[in-house]
């Protein structure tokens, strides 16, 4: 089996100073997951999502709802 490896990328939104989380959505079909890191840190721990906990993640954040966090 063939390893893929990460196509790190953040949002196109995320202007804030290095406060930014990248995600390696290419690893969805391969593996069920999307990495998550710290941008600041890349070298850094990885925390794996399941594709579907992520969308909803991202479903919430379209709606406002982490807004305060």
């Amino acid at each position: 089996m063939a390893t893929v490896t990460p196509c790190w990328f953040k949002s196109s939104y995320s202007d804030n100073g290095g406060a930014c989380v990248e995600v390696a959505a290419n690893l969805v079909a391969a593996s069920g997951v999307v990495p998550v890191r710290d941008s600041k840190n890349p070298t850094g721990p990885v925390l794996d999502v399941s594709a579907p906990a992520f969308a909803l993640f991202v479903v919430g954040l379209k709606a406002g709802g982490l807004a305060s966090v």
